[in-house]
């Protein structure tokens, strides 16, 4: 995602693999940078996310995008 430096991201091993982070993996998680290992560690672990946002969602208030 652009914008976000490896220097930046708060952890070195991917949540998901426990491999090294990568540069074309980071994202923006709470206020925090986020490494992952490749990119579709990120977008899996961002979808969790989301599902789990819309999931505890109270009903009738918008759902997470």
């Amino acid at each position: 995602m652009a914008g976000l430096a490896l220097e930046s991201c708060a952890n070195d091993v991917c949540p998901w693999t426990g491999k090294p982070v990568t540069e074309n993996a980071l994202m923006r998680y709470r206020g925090q940078v986020i490494g992952f290992g490749d990119p579709r560690d990120r977008d899996r672990f961002l979808a969790a996310v989301v599902a789990l946002e819309t999931a505890l969602a109270p009903i009738g208030a918008p759902k997470a995008s």
